[in-house]
């Protein structure tokens, strides 16, 4: 089986900063992935929670549903407090046909408040690693019991951020939880995605291919702003437009056998950054480089 190409919403509204897109209408967004060449999209808050309405949706724009983000805070809740919170989540994406569900540990995290610059993200706590990995297997195998895998999404301004950080997650868990391989976070971050791939190539259940603009990296690390800021400022596009080695990464997966989603999740500020116009180019860039290594 052949990769799917897949889209997330935020290339037209973003739900960690409502203002940009938010009155653009789910048709649109729906509407212009598939103009664009995409089989599936990730969800968002515009999108119904009813597996039903769900796939009604996305079936009359020819759409499958790919997954959808999911913010743990096991560092705050015991795992029945957990699993009782992703319930409704979980049984949306099984109902509506997704394997994999994105989450991410949100404890603490800063990349959603526009006042905090990364510089005051909170790192993991070491002390906490082996209760937390313990309580995370466990709901990851509630949630492989009900057929979906969780994929876990490093991210700027987490818990679990850095190189060195997805290493020891991957390291005291087992292969009930799968790793989310985001190419954009990764390098800035300061890490190699091409390295963490070829490390964890047989835990990665999901990609996502946000690529990086390194002069805009590099000026938002030194002027120590936050993430939502580094994004309003264009930090990330689509593949193909930035300095991501995607053929180098795409090779890892083909070696290994990939046969999930690649994701195209480029948040810009879509006033700036025409959606359409960087939907289809993020589309044409990925089907050439997935195609020329072998995935699809």
């Amino acid at each position: 089986m052949a990769v799917q190409l897949g889209i997330n919403p935020l290339t037209w509204t973003n739900d960690d900063l409502p203002s940009l897109g938010g009155d653009t209408p789910l048709e649109v967004c729906l509407q212009e992935g598939r103009q664009a060449g995409f089989a599936g999209f990730e969800l968002g808050h515009k999108f119904p929670r009813e597996a039903d309405k769900l796939n009604t949706v996305l079936a009359a724009h020819g759409l499958k549903a790919v997954s959808g983000w999911y913010s743990l805070m096991l560092l705050e809740r015991s795992v029945e407090e957990e699993i009782a919170a992703m319930q409704p989540h979980l049984e949306l994406l099984r109902d509506s046909g997704c394997k994999v569900m994105v989450c991410c540990e949100v404890t603490g995290c800063v990349h959603g408040d526009q006042s905090k610059p990364l510089s005051l993200r909170r790192p993991f706590p070491a002390a906490r690693w082996q209760e937390y990995t313990d309580k995370l297997g466990k709901v990851a195998k509630h949630a492989l019991d009900h057929g979906v895998q969780l994929a876990y999404h490093h991210h700027m301004g987490t818990v679990i951020q850095t190189e060195d950080e997805i290493d020891e997650l991957m390291q005291r868990t087992g292969p009930e939880l799968g790793l989310l391989l985001d190419s954009g976070h990764c390098l800035f971050a300061g890490g190699d995605p091409v390295a963490v791939a070829k490390r964890w190539a047989s835990r990665i259940n999901h990609v996502h291919c946000k690529d990086i603009r390194k002069n805009v990296m590099i000026d938002a690390k030194n002027s120590n702003i936050s993430f939502l800021d580094a994004v309003l400022n264009g930090v990330f596009t689509v593949p193909g437009d930035g300095c991501v080695d995607y053929p180098s990464l795409f090779a890892v997966l083909k070696e290994n056998n990939y046969e999930g989603w690649l994701v195209v999740e480029a948040e810009q500020d879509p006033a700036v950054a025409n959606p359409l116009v960087f939907a289809t180019l993020g589309h044409k860039n990925l089907q050439a480089m997935a195609t020329e290594a072998g995935l699809m």
